[in-house]
């Protein structure tokens, strides 16, 4: 079935419908799809820790910087 002949039978149940049973019929557009979140990745334990160890490098080496700059 081709999209005109899928709107034509519509037609004729939409045109059917309000003269047999005195209704209307209300048509809508269609809606929009919506947008897709891109897919992001759980962090496991391992991603966690690494990033644990990685904040602690980096403190330490502010620590570091700020004992030279002190003195």
């Amino acid at each position: 079935m081709t999209k005109d002949e899928l709107r034509a039978e519509l037609e004729r149940q939409a045109q059917r419908y309000k003269d047999v049973y005195g209704g209307e019929v209300i048509t809508y557009a269609a809606q929009p799809d919506p947008d897709r979140k891109p897919w992001r990745k759980k962090s496991s334990l391992l991603d966690k820790a690494f990033e644990k160890e990685l904040e602690k490098i980096e403190k330490d080496l502010k620590a570091k910087e700020q004992e030279q700059d002190a003195p």
